[in-house]
């Protein structure tokens, strides 16, 4: 995890990268992640604006106890371990969270059912 703070005349800027473990990982080190991120987070006053972004490693899906914090559009049917985990974090700390897919071009020409694109989750401050 690496941050830079962008010092602005009014207000400064947070920017947190994140690199969360893979699903298939240890709960062990995926808690150690988030105490982490917690701890990051929490050494900045709440009224600098904060932006979290990187691999999270997270499906968020459209289970409506999400919606006010993810909103309407999602990818997914269903979050995974992972995105429930960066759900629970967002609200704890009053971020809103955001996904973008960001196409790349298929290098391999291989076709397949897969999702064409790199799916980034982006979490800010409200």
């Amino acid at each position: 995890m690496s941050y830079i703070v962008l010092r602005g005349h009014w207000c400064h800027i947070i920017v947190l990268n994140v690199h969360a473990p893979s699903e298939v990982k240890s709960d062990d080190s995926k808690t150690s992640i988030y105490e982490e991120l917690e701890q990051v987070s929490d050494r900045f006053p709440k009224y600098h604006m904060k932006i979290l972004l990187g691999d999270f490693n997270a499906k968020l899906g459209r289970e409506d106890i999400f919606k006010p914090t993810i909103g309407n559009e999602r990818v997914c049917k269903d979050s995974n371990g992972n995105g429930v985990r960066i759900v629970n974090f967002a609200i704890l700390k009053n971020l809103a969270v955001k996904s973008k897919i960001f196409p790349h071009q298929n290098i391999n020409n291989t076709p397949g059912p897969h999702l064409m694109g790199r799916l980034t989750t982006i979490l800010i401050t409200h």
